[in-house]
């Protein structure tokens, strides 16, 4: 939930295993209601759609949903453009050092492709897909694992491609000196 608000992405919920005698759908809301997202039948703005995967019950309506949703905020993706998109996690992996998992929101991003998000950048050493299955490019809203970076970026920072490493040095060098010059002049 967080990672979707962090992204300002709508959220639908598949409310799964309605078929079961145990199933408790009010409650589910009602847990839903307690973390700010309120079901529309309960005059909100999130859609609670029940489904039973094994019934094969509501996947027709979810789907639906979601296409009502994508409908409304018309998404519209140049696969051509450089690479931006958001930042859904960050990890310290053994063996691999930085993974951040990235959601690619426009363009294209590659393997090798240099990325600067907030304070932290670095090329693109490594990049796989959301099986775990090493890849060389991404395309618009694809859910990605990079490695290569710097730091270890906030979720719902905005990455963007550029020119090299040592540009992004200079772009967060640069970054740093108006925000001392800015502190300086609210001390005056």
């Amino acid at each position: 939930v967080d990672h979707a608000r962090a992204a300002h992405v709508p959220i639908v919920v598949a409310l799964n295993k309605i078929d079961l005698a145990t199933s408790r759908p009010e409650r589910v809301k009602q847990q839903l209601a307690e973390i700010d997202l309120i079901p529309d039948e309960w005059d909100g703005d999130i859609m609670v759609i029940p489904v039973s995967a094994t019934e094969k019950l509501g996947i027709e309506d979810l789907l639906e949903a979601i296409l009502l949703i994508a409908e409304d905020i018309q998404p519209r993706a140049n696969p051509k453009a450089s690479a931006t998109g958001t930042v859904l996690e960050a990890r310290i992996e053994k063996g691999r050092g930085i993974m951040t998992t990235l959601l690619v929101q426009n363009g294209t991003l590659k393997m090798g492709d240099t990325l600067l998000i907030g304070q932290n950048y670095g090329r693109i050493k490594a990049m796989f897909d959301f099986n775990g299955n090493s890849i060389r490019k991404a395309g618009p809203s694809m859910p990605i694992s990079v490695a290569g970076l710097s730091g270890m970026p906030e979720a719902g920072e905005q990455f963007r491609v550029v020119e090299s490493e040592r540009a992004a040095r200079k772009i967060v060098a640069d970054q740093d000196v108006n925000q001392r010059q800015g502190h300086v002049g609210q001390q005056r």
